[in-house]
């Protein structure tokens, strides 16, 4: 049976001109609506495969992602106090579940976007990602579908990350054991048939020519990702029209760096030329969640 693909442009790192370490700035230049960055996009035209029906050939460990139908009943997405306690709480709980883990910390439920696609809905809590024409992405409560190919966090970051979100007494002791940072990603209100989300399988990923580490500037202190290179042998999935009661997990980083097990999974919006015109506008939220399998006693809030 043939795969049920579409061709689609996406976005790849471009190295800046002068070979330095790439870099980017957080927030949005108010007269020119752009980020600042010293480096550009390569777009290239490529076929995303829909994997609706074989959704379970794709697990966290082998491609790094992981597809799960989860109803849920929570619907308070305008209120940001409740996302962070029962949403944070009920997410965990999913995670916890899927993965065997001993822990979970829900560090964040707001992402970055790059400075290429400007479409977004003002005045929103940050969890929620609206897609809408017009609009520029002027603050992180405007976060519109990230369009270029990322990962995000490197392995250094992801180490910082532990330390800033658990208490400083037993950070290091994590450290010692696996963990991992895993992004949780629904739609929400209705169907993401409007600017779906795409996944890479790692096993098409080669760690040492395809990530680049890149430089997060934040108002107050400094991140890293990875911008990704493009390659003939990647490649990518997705889920046409995932619904609200259907989830995806995206693995950021894994410790576990045996040569076996996936260790992140690039992802990119983009735009699927099957989707209807009258669709409605994308409506997601991602979380952001510490996850680690130690056998510590200490007790760690849901949320860090």
């Amino acid at each position: 049976m043939a795969a049920d693909t579409v061709n689609t442009t996406l976005y790849y790192f471009q190295p800046p001109f002068d070979n330095s370490k790439p870099w980017f700035e957080v927030d949005i230049d108010p007269k020119t609506g752009q980020r600042n960055s010293n480096f550009t996009l390569d777009s290239q035209v490529l076929e995303v495969e829909n994997v609706r029906g074989h959704e379970d050939e794709y697990d966290l460990d082998s491609s790094g992602f992981r597809f799960l139908k989860w109803s849920s009943d929570f619907t308070s997405f305008n209120d940001d106090a409740a996302i962070k306690s029962a949403y944070y709480k009920e997410s965990a709980e999913i995670i916890k579940k899927v993965t065997g883990c001993r822990r979970v910390v829900l560090f964040d439920h707001s992402t970055w976007t790059s400075n290429f696609s400007r479409r977004v809905h003002t005045n929103l809590p940050q969890a929620i990602r609206r897609n809408r024409p017009g609009v520029p992405d002027i603050s992180e409560d405007t976060r519109a579908p990230v369009p270029r190919v990322h990962v995000d966090q490197t392995p250094e970051a992801a180490a910082r990350r532990v330390h800033m979100h658990t208490p400083e007494n037993i950070a290091s002791d994590l450290l010692k054991h696996r963990f991992q940072i895993i992004n949780f990603w629904r739609p929400i209100n209705h169907s993401a048939l409007d600017y779906p989300l795409a996944l890479c399988d790692y096993r098409t990923i080669d760690w040492d020519n395809d990530l680049i580490p890149t430089t997060i500037k934040f108002a107050n202190r400094v991140g890293e990702n990875f911008s990704v290179k493009y390659s003939p042998q990647h490649r990518w999935k997705y889920l046409r029209g995932m619904r609200t009661d259907e989830l995806v997990l995206i693995k950021c980083f894994d410790s576990r760096m045996d040569g076996k097990t996936a260790i992140l999974t690039p992802h990119t919006a983009f735009i699927d030329p099957t989707t209807p015109k009258d669709a409605p506008l994308r409506e997601s939220i991602e979380l952001r969640a510490l996850v680690f399998y130690d056998d510590l006693s200490a007790e760690i809030p849901v949320s860090g």
